[in-house]
């Protein structure tokens, strides 16, 4: 057998592939860890000590029995006498042991009603509403003879109605989202909105195994560029005039930093000296 714990979120329908509406009961089952177990010889019988959800503010009486593996807010234990369960402790356990068609039964509180009469609570009819009975007409009436002068055990009478322990049997699963950590099982769960569920199924547990989301790939589209084509034939060739030619010129920067165009001159030949000839007289 296997054991999860869960938390019912609403009820709502799911449509099969033949047309039929199937009503089923919408689930969210977060793994459970293992926390610890019960054995014979330490504690007279044998079960598994499994936790569920998170707690923000934990009780520090509490924490030690958590052994460090989070601060959980749900805890219960499944007797597994004569049941081999190959687990240990910080183990996870969730959805992956149970598959679709399969059978569990699950036990919850019901929803809790108040103090309520006996025509709410046992179903009783009332008194017949003629002539006499005025306010007397959802009243229990006679509960018994006087002379044991007290009220029977059992006796169905007016008090607390609801907020008690309910199994339901026989459930089948229709759906099961492992992305999510949904259940889908047909039909009702007793309990309200967000109330803590006990699961009980019939396969051998198996590991969780945290998956991650596969990498979602976006095919890149590749833009293409308008062309432009340029027909020769349109342009005269001869009307386009060739970009004229800029010689360089190299500028050096003065201390006074005004720019000064580099000149070159040409060396002058000096041309020798002819000694004047004074005529003596």
């Amino acid at each position: 057998m296997n054991f999860i714990l869960g938390t019912k979120i609403r009820m709502t329908q799911i449509f099969q592939e033949d047309g039929r509406l199937i009503p089923v009961t919408e689930i969210s089952v977060e793994p459970s860890t293992v926390i610890g177990f019960r054995t014979k010889e330490k504690d007279g019988y044998s079960a598994l000590i499994l936790a569920y959800g998170f707690k923000k503010k934990v009780g520090k009486s509490i924490l030690g029995f958590f052994k460090g593996l989070g601060n959980f807010r749900n805890i219960k234990e499944f007797r597994t006498d004569g049941l081999n369960i190959d687990l240990k402790v910080g183990d996870k356990v969730g959805l992956n042991s149970f598959n679709i068609g399969d059978k569990v039964k699950i036990s919850s509180l019901s929803k809790g009603r108040g103090f309520q009469g006996v025509v709410k609570r046992h179903k009783f009819a009332g008194a017949i509403q003629t002539h006499g009975t005025k306010d007397q007409v959802r009243m229990p009436g006679s509960i018994g003879a006087t002379a044991p002068a007290r009220v029977f055990k059992g006796l169905r009478m007016p008090g607390h109605m609801g907020n008690e322990r309910v199994t339901t049997d026989n459930l089948v699963i229709i759906k099961i989202d492992l992305e999510k950590n949904l259940l889908y099982v047909k039909g009702a769960v007793s309990g309200a909105r967000n109330a803590f569920l006990h699961i009980y199924g019939k396969n051998d547990y198996k590991l969780f195994e945290e998956t991650k989301p596969e990498e979602i790939i976006k095919d890149e589209i590749a833009i293409e560029e308008p062309k432009i084509e340029i027909k020769t034939e349109d342009i005269n060739i001869e009307s386009v005039a060739a970009p004229e030619k800029v010689e360089e010129v190299k500028i050096e920067e003065t201390k006074d930093s005004e720019p000064v165009e580099e000149i070159k001159t040409e060396e002058v030949k000096e041309e020798p000296k002819v000694e004047e000839i004074k005529e003596e007289k």
